[in-house]
């Protein structure tokens, strides 16, 4: 008599979360390690499952958790494309799947950023590093490309000095949103300073967090970081350089130079070396659209060539604005540039999507396209994303 054995199957968590529609399961999921992005439901990956399931609400959210989780998008290219694209001398291209065609461009872009050679190259950077978790950013962040690059690089040489970052460029551009999402893809604290309200050189330190995104507080940036002394943590310096008194800046000059800082004279120095120094700024929005428009095709992505150039461009304006003496201290100046075509259609489609909720799966796809592409018409380069958002609401609208 023969024995019967049972075949173990895998618990299939991540089909029951994508099936039930629920973000936050689905990024549970995935954190937990229960199940992994690229795990076969069925005949097909989570991936394509998720495309192909067009009853689902959170189809473009969980799509860029899959992706953000490292989720292989190459998967979901054809086998006679493959073929087709072997015998092509076209360079650059990469045919997609019959499952992309009728997805809306916003989770077309992400799938087509995730296959990109770029988005690999830049990765990699820092694969093995404790800033590992901020790959995940660019499915939150459209554009910038260029930017994350040259930040995963910065983030990946070896110094001895603390590090200090400072996001510039025209407004709408997701400078504020990177700083915010640095901290929590760390998964370590945050604190951000609001430092249009500083009055003096002690005010910074007096000064309490300002992200919406955290519990109200009565700690100082002085208590935060002395909680997290001699620990990764980031502070986010908002619009640094509209301080009422250039003087209050000196302030950073000792934490971002040794590492070290005293609040007050004759008190013992407290160790911030492992602090992530974040300044955004407006600085230099202009020359971001006059490098764009000098350009010999203004609306495609930068080369990497012509971000250095840019970053170039950059750091002279800013020394000239916040102090050489300040500068001097600073890692990295990185200027976020203009959107390209598909990267304000991809933006105009999330917005969409993030205004009209469940309404926008009862809306003919005639209706979301025109929607989307008649936004672009209200497009204020200086306003970048916020303007598109604007629009797309003026033409939910004007369709109720």
């Amino acid at each position: 008599m023969k024995t019967m054995h049972a075949i173990a199957t895998p618990r299939p968590t991540l089909l029951f979360a994508l099936a039930s529609d629920d973000v936050e399961e689905v990024r549970r999921v995935l954190e937990s390690g229960e199940a992994r992005p690229n795990d076969d439901i069925g005949p097909q990956s989570a991936l394509a499952f998720t495309l192909a399931s067009n009853q689902l609400k959170n189809k473009m959210a969980m799509v860029k958790l899959l992706l953000a989780y490292g989720a292989d998008a190459s998967a979901l290219r054809e086998p006679e494309a493959e073929e087709g694209q072997e015998r092509s001398s076209k360079s650059g291209s990469r045919p997609v799947s019959k499952l992309l065609e009728d997805a809306d461009p916003a989770t077309r872009y992400y799938i087509e950023r995730a296959n990109s050679p770029q988005t690999r190259r830049a990765s990699a950077l820092i694969h093995r590093s404790f800033f590992r978790p901020l790959t995940r950013v660019r499915y939150n962040l459209i554009g910038q490309d260029r930017v994350l690059e040259q930040l995963f690089r910065v983030l990946s040489m070896p110094s001895m000095a603390p590090i200090v970052v400072l996001l510039c460029g025209p407004s709408g551009h997701g400078k504020s949103l990177l700083a915010r999402k640095f901290g929590s893809l760390l998964e370590v604290p945050t604190h951000t300073v609001n430092m249009t309200t500083l009055q003096n050189t002690r005010d910074i330190w007096k000064s309490h967090s300002i992200d919406p995104h955290e519990e109200p507080s009565d700690r100082s940036l002085k208590d935060f970081l002395m909680e997290n002394e001699a620990k990764r943590c980031v502070v986010v310096l908002d619009e640094i350089e509209k301080t009422q008194d250039e003087k209050i800046l000196s302030s950073l000059l000792m934490p971002w130079e040794y590492g070290r800082c005293s609040f007050e004279a004759g008190h013992r120095h407290v160790d911030v070396s492992k602090v992530i120094w974040l300044g955004t700024s407006n600085i230099g929005h202009g020359l971001v659209f006059e490098h764009q428009d000098s350009r010999p095709a203004p609306e495609t992505q930068l080369s990497r060539e012509e971000y250095i150039d840019l970053m170039g461009l950059f750091r002279p304006r800013v020394s000239e604005r916040l102090g050489a003496s300040l500068l001097s201290r600073v890692t990295a100046v990185l200027p976020f540039v203009a959107f390209t075509s598909d990267e304000k259609l991809a933006i105009a489609a999330e917005a969409l999507y993030a205004l009209a909720g469940e309404a926008v799966t009862t809306m003919p796809p005639a209706t979301r396209d025109l929607i989307v592409r008649t936004s672009l018409n209200s497009y204020i380069p200086s306003e970048g994303a916020r303007s598109l958002y604007r629009a797309v609401s003026t033409q939910l609208l004007d369709t109720i």
